[in-house]
């Protein structure tokens, strides 16, 4: 039989036989519960987790919550030291449209800082534990000089521009007093932005801001005191405020955006190809070791 004489490649095709029916499954349960209709007013949920790099998915799911009559407020939790200017702002500007139309709510996790403050200053309110890490309310843009370490290796470049700036940056050499006023102007426009959004969107002078733009971070206890938060609380705390400002009567209950099978199920495919990876695998594994940045989870 075919089993004894390639057990190890039977074993193998069986159990991927299995994988495929269980994902092909799972696949059909995910369909059906993504198509499932949601009864009842709610409170959507935004999660906004780790580095802001894509603007695009929040803003979808925002719009999605805008346009559906069953959710009457908008929460958005977030988690993030920040990150680019841009997604930032655009996320900004898509929470202050929403809010005219439904309230939008901010739930502070463990880091809601620089990007993530700029984009909690839109809403109509925000929430946050004692010792949330949040503020910064800054801009930073770093280079680094690899020159010496070129020399080393005797690696030497050679550079053609049409303009004393086109290569502003360049790690093959130290930057120059023109290239550095010209960055200098420019993180300071960016930032008089970021001053300048959060004053409107916090509803406070613009001069009380720049006190405290020098991109400190402050806990959320010293936030409430600086008006940058509203309410010290925990996600079901910001839950509860919302459903309430929401118009929300007896129990708050919350749904999420809608998220395509395919992709649910591409994800799946990706823990089951990992799981098998390491079991057929003959090297041994040992849990890594990292370093992670305090103001994340």
């Amino acid at each position: 039989m075919f089993s004894r004489r390639h057990p190890y490649l039977f074993f193998v095709l069986a159990n991927t036989a299995m994988v495929c029916g269980t994902l092909i499954f799972m696949s059909m349960i995910l369909t059906v519960s993504v198509s499932t209709p949601e009864f009842g007013e709610k409170v959507g949920i935004i999660e906004i987790d780790g580095v802001i790099t894509d603007a695009l998915p929040v803003i979808q799911d925002l719009q999605y919550f805008r346009k559906n009559d069953l959710v009457k407020a908008i929460l958005i939790r977030i988690n993030s030291p920040g990150g680019g200017v841009a997604p930032s702002q655009e996320i900004f500007r898509e929470i202050q449209k929403t809010k005219k139309i439904k309230t939008v709510i901010v739930s502070m996790g463990t880091v809601a800082a620089s990007g993530g403050y700029y984009i909690a200053s839109a809403a109509n309110g925000i929430v946050a534990s004692s010792g949330t890490i949040t503020g910064s309310i800054g801009v930073i843009m770093g280079f680094t000089n690899l020159e010496n370490l070129f020399q080393k290796i005797g690696l030497s470049t050679s550079v053609v521009k049409s303009g004393n700036l086109k290569d502003i940056g360049s790690p093959t050499r130290p930057m120059t007093l023109e290239e550095k006023t010209f960055l200098q102007e420019f993180v300071t426009e960016i930032h008089e932005q970021f001053i300048s959004d959060v004053s409107n969107g916090r509803n406070l002078p613009i001069e009380e801001i720049r006190t405290i733009a020098d991109g400190r971070i402050l806990t959320g206890e010293q936030a409430k005191q600086l008006q940058l938060i509203d309410r010290m609380g925990n996600y079901e705390d910001a839950v509860q405020w919302a459903g309430r400002l929401g118009g929300i009567q007896g129990e708050i209950s919350t749904m999420r955006p809608p998220k395509d099978p395919m992709n649910l199920l591409e994800e799946l495919i990706k823990n089951e190809i990992h799981s098998w990876i390491s079991k057929v695998s003959t090297f041994k594994q040992y849990q890594s070791v990292g370093y992670l940045c305090p103001f994340t989870d």
